[in-house]
This record gives C-alpha cells, structure tokens and sequence, in this order.
C-alpha cells in the first residue's frame, strides 16, 4: 500500500512540474519563424517581435495610434484552429483598447488594405491568456482594413 501512495504522489509531484519554465517569447519566436516557413510567408519582424505580412497596402488613410478602425478580421492558433472572426462588414474599435500586437500591426496598413499578423503572446495576452486562448499563445490574424474613424 505504501508503494502504491508513494508512486501516486511521485507520479503529482511530476505532473505539477509541467510547463511552468517555457520561456514563451523564446517559444513563440521559432514557432512564428515555423509557421512563416511552412506557409511561404514573405513577413517581416518588428523591434516589437511582431511579424507582419502585407498582401495589399490599401490607398486610403494611415491609422494612428488614436484612430478607431473598423476592421474585417479572423484570428487563429499556429495551428489553423480559429478562435475568432469578424462579419464581412468588420468590428470597429480605438487602437488603444486592443491588443499591443493589433495596435501596432493594423498601422502598416492604409484603408483598404490587408495581411496577416503574426502575434508572440507578449503582444497578446501574455502567458495568462483569457478565456478560450491558452496563455502563451502566438495568434495568428487575417485582417482587412476597411475604414479609418
């Protein structure tokens, strides 16, 4: 019997000791530059960490850090599994009320143009997460500029 209590609390101890050293921005970085590889993505990497990818540059407005955007989009994991998407007609918010990697990757684009943005946790929701995103995650966003507010 003691055996068996001392391989069960052995077999706890490991299972606790999961993943709580992943350097997540090291992580993130090889799992982007996988990605970009593996999609013959043509991205370009920011100071920030964030890999972008315009498709089409747009010919409207620049959006400034203080803009309201409105915005066509589908996010998803490394992995294709989508978490969220947008209606045709696109979601408007401030710049400054979304995720960092949003606020400085919707700026490369003018309206009427799109890409993709490639987004390290740091720039998303950390290695917290929220509901439905795992903390750590790298996310991955097909955007479409409509209109700057």
């Amino acid at each position: 019997m003691m055996k068996k209590v001392l391989f069960v609390l052995a077999l706890v101890v490991f299972a606790s000791c999961g993943d709580d050293d992943v350097d997540y921005a090291v992580k993130n970085e090889q799992d982007i530059k996988a990605y970009v590889e593996a999609n013959g993505l043509d991205a370009t990497r920011s100071e920030s960490g964030l890999y972008y990818v315009v498709e089409e540059e747009g010919t409207g407005e620049r959006p400034t850090i203080n803009s309201s955007v409105t915005v066509a989009y589908k996010g998803y994991f490394l992995d294709g599994d989508v978490f969220d998407e947008s209606s045709s007609e696109g979601a408007t918010f401030p710049l400054q009320r979304v995720i960092a990697g949003w606020t400085e990757g919707i700026r490369y684009f003018k309206e009427g143009g799109n890409g993709i943005l490639l987004v390290p946790a740091a720039l998303a929701y950390g290695d917290a997460g929220v509901s439905g995103i795992p903390g750590g995650s790298a996310l991955v966003f097909e955007v479409n500029l409509l209109e700057v507010n």
